[in-house]
């Protein structure tokens, strides 16, 4: 016991307890233990996906009732299976099928995001930079897993094109672990520090209103597959017989759900979609045949007149952007930029689910399944954009636009009556003369300007005013300097030299400014003058 305890206690474990458990330095890794998560974060994700592809299509193959199961057969179909989890267009005798399972690739995007997350945290990553080996290896592992795949079933009555095959997974599966090791190594943090604030909120709503439109995709297709309930009965009654069947029917449908929730978002936006020669929309539809699977019960037969009330559903989502940009800013305008950030960033991820839904279907009565990308993109902007737009303008506060604080010295009756008291400060350099005291009440008693006029005429009394200040300060300085003279000649018995030669006249002209004299009294003209030093003739202040 003693011993254990002098371990637990001993400075150099303590230390290493507190290195080890320091905040934001986590211990650096070996160079083995970093290959190892590498490699895990690369392949786990290859090998689970494609674990589950053939674990699926086991399944299905052993529960059918007029297939034969074969081990080979199936580990060789979960190769293109496994291309189609990251939307790469497989070939079947020569007919190309591009209308693949969203929900398969959401699902293998999800496992590479955690399994990135899950690496990041073994080797310790912090910054963006060291998130550039995980992406690297994982997207670099995908790609290659594809090429191999590819030529191996190249030939086959099941395969995929070479270059679809490399591009499309390494491409999905590095957004992937980008958005896993986004929060952990601070590539969300990176990219709000140089984004503008406004533009923050715009993605937030953007992504806000994305999902709403996704919502209201989902209720346009339950509530028309609720109505059509018993034709989708009959429909799994009569395609798919056996439980196998069954089974495979039901898996089928569910991959292909966001496709269908897709189209239904697209529907409700107003341009719609096409199957094949059907092209149905809230404003025009036209018929024909489409395919027997039960996710297609709810495609009408005929127009309804009230299809357009869907559109208050997009409408609703632009409502919920613009209440939830309402406070961010006291400018109207601020919040009008925000919300259409917002509609753009909706009308790109409309673009991406329009594209990922919809493809060729091999050469069948089906064929294509189509979404009119750039229509739905538009409309959705415009469903977000303008209710966002007047509930953002409308539902938030509006700041006045604030003028430019100026301290103005208003001439008001008591200013006048100070100038009438002293005239002295009425003789400036300006010469704007007095200020008449008027009893008949004017702009300047009430301190109020009517006009441009009046608030130039109040800005040149200030100016004025200053420099009537500066002179009186300047007069007292020369005051205080000549009685300091004066003081200084009564003690001396001196008189001060005649102005005309201070200031230069003939005298100093000719032989320099005259001597001081002493002040004898006898000189009879010296009292005739101005005395200097007698207060009454001293000039008045000023």
């Amino acid at each position: 016991m003693v011993l254990i305890m002098r371990s637990l206690t001993s400075p150099s474990r303590a230390s290493r307890v507190l290195r080890a458990d320091e905040p934001g330095r986590p211990a650096t890794p070996s160079g083995g233990a970093r290959a190892r998560a590498l490699a895990g974060a690369a392949l786990t994700p290859l090998v689970t996906g494609y674990a589950i592809v053939a674990a699926l299509f086991a399944l299905i193959t052993a529960t059918a009732g007029q297939s034969q199961f074969s081990t080979l057969g199936v580990l060789v179909a979960a190769g293109p299976g496994w291309l189609a989890a990251y939307q790469v267009p497989l070939t079947i005798a020569g007919q190309q099928i591009g209308v693949l399972p969203m929900l398969a690739t959401v699902g293998v995007c999800v496992l590479v995001a955690r399994t990135a997350t899950a690496a990041a945290g073994r080797i310790g990553c912090r910054t963006p930079r060291d998130a550039v080996p995980v992406i690297a290896a994982v997207a670099v592992a995908h790609g290659m897993s594809g090429l191999a795949v590819s030529v191996l079933t190249d030939g086959q009555r099941l395969g995929a094109e070479v270059a679809t095959a490399v591009l499309m997974p390494a491409l999905l599966s590095g957004l992937a672990a980008a958005a896993g090791l986004a929060g952990p190594c601070g590539i969300a943090a990176a990219a709000r520090s140089h984004l503008d604030p406004l533009a923050l909120h715009g993605l937030r709503a953007g992504a806000l209103g994305l999902f709403a439109l996704f919502v209201a995709g989902a209720t346009v297709f339950a509530f028309a597959t609720l109505l059509s309930a018993p034709t989708m009965v009959d429909l799994f009654t009569g395609n798919a017989p056996g439980p196998g069947s069954g089974l495979g029917m039901l898996l089928l449908c569910l991959a292909y759900l966001p496709n269908a929730v897709t189209g239904g978002l697209a529907f409700a936006t107003g341009p719609g979609f096409t199957i094949g020669q059907v092209s149905v929309g809230t404003t025009h539809f036209e018929g024909g045949p489409v395919p027997g699977l039960p996710l297609l019960a709810g495609m009408p037969e005929q127009h309804a007149l009230w299809w357009p009330v869907l559109m208050l559903l997009p409408a609703a989502a632009g409502v919920l952007v613009g209440w939830s940009v309402r406070h961010i800013d006291a400018d109207p305008r601020a919040r009008l930029r925000t919300v259409v950030i917002a509609g753009a960033l909706i009308g790109f991820g409309c673009v991406v689910l329009g594209t990922l839904a919809g493809g060729a279907l091999a050469g069948g009565m089906a064929d294509p399944v189509a979404i009119p990308v750039g229509l739905v993109s538009l409309a959705a902007f415009g469903w977000i954009a303008v209710p966002g737009g007047l509930v953002a303008w409308f539902g938030g506060p509006h700041a006045r636009p604030e003028r430019p604080a100026r301290h103005l010295a208003t001439p008001t009756r008591e200013t006048a009556d100070e100038t009438a008291d002293h005239p002295d400060s009425e003789d400036t350099d300006s010469g704007t003369g007095t200020i008449e005291d008027s009893d008949e009440g004017s702009d300047t008693d009430t301190g109020d300007f009517d006009t441009a006029e009046d608030f130039d005429t109040a800005e040149d009394f200030d100016t004025e005013d200053s420099d009537t200040e500066d002179s009186e300060t300047a007069d007292e300085h020369t005051d205080r300097a000549e009685d300091e003279e004066y003081a200084e000649d009564e003690a001396t018995g001196c008189e001060l030299p005649d102005q005309d030669s201070a200031d230069g006249g003939v005298d100093g002209a000719a032989g320099g400014p005259d001597e001081l004299e002493p002040d004898t009294g006898d000189d009879p003209d010296a009292g005739t003058g101005p005395d200097p030093r007698d207060p009454a003739d001293e000039p008045p202040e000023r």
